[in-house]
């Protein structure tokens, strides 16, 4: 008998310390998402994918709308972001398989510049089948993450627009803009201040359009992996899991304050089906 008191004491401890949590995220205006359930389904198509955020194939996507909530499992917490939402559609093609994410911002943040931040949005997939922390992984149990950056397509889209300049023969102005591989950082994370950049960039590819308040943005990769260690496992056919994140550079928003969703379904459908 006292083993079994002992137990219900400690689940009545248990319980009342959730309730406590729920309370604290309740007065931060912090909404008690789960997951469960919720699964984003990777489409499989024929021919090649949507290059363009605005292409008018990915209208023909189911799109799934997944809660985000403010950052508060380390210093400083982020209680309050502004974005509250993001829509995630996906399609593969059994080589590749792209993101389409979009989410309201009024603001077009894309200058990295003293005193002034960035709009960006990240896609985290765990290394391996062992379950990971979803915001950076932990010691032993890592995560992939790409970020997009809005700054970096800002970059990609001046240079592409000056190469053209050139051959049109018009008239140019002079600015050093830097050079880059895509608009999406290929990163590793094994905890909090371990975030690191892979050295072989440019796997992941990314395009993006802003538009009436509203981000586009799309991320694409080859499905095979090249690094078995340090690169996410996508296999048609297969359930595994899949988070985001969104920061809102007008919102003075960076590193870890940002927006959140924890782990959620991603289930990628198998190549039999066409």
């Amino acid at each position: 008998m006292k083993y079994m008191d002992d137990s219900h004491s400690h689940l009545l401890g248990v319980f009342f310390g959730l309730i406590v949590v729920a309370g604290v995220l309740g007065a931060f205006g912090i909404p008690l998402v789960s997951s469960a359930g919720m699964t984003i389904r990777s489409y499989l198509v024929s021919g090649d994918l949507p290059n363009a955020a605005d292409d008018a194939d990915w209208r023909k996507i189911s799109p799934t709308t997944i809660p985000l909530s403010g950052q508060v499992i380390t210093r400083p917490v982020w209680p309050e972001p502004t974005v509250r939402a993001l829509t995630v559609r996906s399609v593969h093609n059994g080589t590749e398989i792209a993101f389409l994410l979009e989410w309201q911002d009024n603001t077009k943040n894309d200058r990295l510049t003293p005193g002034t931040f960035r709009d960006g949005v990240a896609i985290g997939l765990p290394l391996g089948d062992a379950p990971a922390f979803f915001c950076m992984g932990q010691l032993d149990h890592y995560i992939n993450i790409w970020h997009w950056k809005a700054d970096w397509q800002s970059d990609i889209d001046r240079r592409t627009s000056r190469a053209s300049e050139k051959r049109e023969g018009g008239v140019r102005t002079f600015e050093v803009i830097p050079r880059r591989v895509s608009s999406v950082e290929d990163l590793i994370g094994g905890g909090f201040s371990t975030l690191t950049t892979k050295e072989k960039q440019g796997r992941v590819q990314g395009q993006a359009v802003w538009r009436d308040g509203v981000w586009h943005v799309v991320m694409r990769r080859p499905l095979a992996s090249e690094e078995q260690e340090n690169e996410a496992t996508l296999v048609p056919g297969r359930v595994q899991t899949v988070s985001f994140a969104v920061w809102n550079g007008e919102n003075k928003e960076r590193n870890g304050q940002k927006a959140v969703a924890p782990w959620f379904q991603l289930s990628i459908d198998p190549v039999a089906k066409l």
